[in-house]
């Protein structure tokens, strides 16, 4: 048996137990890089769990299921080594995880996604190229929504990502009071026309103002929310509506910043020092919604569910914990923050495509999730968290 197929074996056999990734050529195997697990037996499913189109009217997108959120170049992590997190890249996306999600407002992230992408035009076949997407977003202040003022933006956003097209531009906007929003994504939609970003899509937009968009006629083919096994206001108005108009859901914090891990089981953080440190700005705002959903201890009680599930499936808890939200209505995809160059865990963000959640593990999952507050009622509609609602 080859050395890369014993790996695939021990792989399949414990695929809690990440393989550390070798060096490679990409032009020789641009594909099977070291982290895969597509030689698994379930590698026809997880191919065909892989990807998803998003539309709306003539607009249209594949992406990766699993996008990897780029959230560590906002700074939180302290400094980033660009080379190392370029490398990550390359090997996140040899692995099949194509899909980027990045914000002007995050640090470089557009500025390593430009690094990267000349890095896989120079070095991988063009048919490889054609996989990647880079999503990125746009949070503007609300002020008047002017051609220009959007088009400087865009073109900025355009400059950094080094494409002539992004290839989607994911709007946020604070202050729903000003109906400036409509403006700018009338303007967007104009670039988007002129071949300047293939689609358009929404950040945090609740089922209100999702409506009017759409009563506009405006083409979003998402709407990223916050959405998770302890966050389940997505399904409450959203879902119904991205159903009725064939918007999708692309969901982040879905596994609340490493907070739906091993790494937090069994832990007491009312004990100063006994568990792990919420050192991440991810990790410190999950634990506020943990505490509005129903506190550490109830938290404790779904983590111990969500092991038995991942044990039973031989996996990690983050992984049931994304494939659970993957399977919800209207979801497309789903976020898996990439801290790059400085830990990975392509294996296990793989193993998603494959999992397959029985009947018993979901209502297990449902049970448990149910126990919590509604989250809708404490906190108001999807993107409410940042508006002070």
């Amino acid at each position: 048996m080859s050395a890369f197929l014993k790996q695939c074996a021990v792989s399949h056999l414990n695929p809690l137990k990440p393989i550390k990734p070798e060096s490679l050529t990409r032009r020789d195997s641009p594909r099977l890089g070291l982290n895969s697990v597509r030689c698994e037996s379930t590698a026809a499913v997880a191919a065909e769990n892989r990807r998803v189109t998003l539309s709306n009217g003539n607009d249209s997108l594949d992406i990766c299921r699993v996008l990897n959120g780029m959230w560590q170049t906002s700074g939180g992590w302290g400094h980033i080594d660009r080379v190392a997190a370029v490398e990550a890249m390359l090997r996140y996306a040899d692995a099949g995880l194509t899909t980027f999600d990045m914000a002007d407002h995050y640090g470089p992230a557009e500025d390593l996604y430009g690094i990267f992408i000349n890095r896989v035009r120079r070095e991988w076949p063009p048919e490889l190229l054609a996989e990647i997407r880079g999503l990125t977003k746009w949070v503007p202040p609300p002020v008047k929504m002017t051609r220009s003022f959007v088009e400087d933006n865009i073109n900025r956003s355009r400059k950094r990502m080094d494409v002539a097209c992004l290839d989607m531009l994911q709007f946020h906007w604070w202050d729903y009071s000003n109906p400036g929003y409509l403006d700018a994504l009338k303007h967007l939609t104009d670039l988007k026309d002129e071949g300047k970003i293939k689609t358009v899509a929404l950040t945090n937009f609740d089922t209100e103002r999702l409506q009017i968009i759409l009563e506009n006629e405006i083409p979003v083919v998402s709407n990223q929310v916050q959405h998770s096994v302890v966050d389940m206001r997505p399904q409450q108005r959203m879902a119904e509506l991205c159903q009725q108009t064939g918007v999708k859901l692309i969901t982040y914090g879905t596994v609340m910043g490493g907070l739906l891990s091993e790494k937090f089981l069994d832990t007491n953080l009312a004990i100063p020092f006994a568990g792990p440190p919420l050192n991440t700005p991810s990790l410190q705002k999950y634990k506020r919604m943990v505490d509005a959903w129903g506190g550490w201890t109830l938290f404790q009680t779904l983590l111990q569910v969500l092991n038995k599930i991942a044990r039973k499936h031989r996996v990690s808890i983050p992984t049931v914990a994304v494939k659970y939200i993957l399977d919800q209505p209207a979801v497309a995809g789903s976020m898996v923050g990439v801290r790059l160059g400085l830990s990975e865990h392509i294996q296990d963000t793989n193993a998603i495509f494959s999992l397959v959640l029985d009947e018993e593990d979901v209502e297990t999952i449902k049970e448990v999730s149910s126990k919590g507050k509604d989250l809708m009622k404490v906190i108001g509609d999807c993107g409410d968290e940042y508006r002070g609602l």
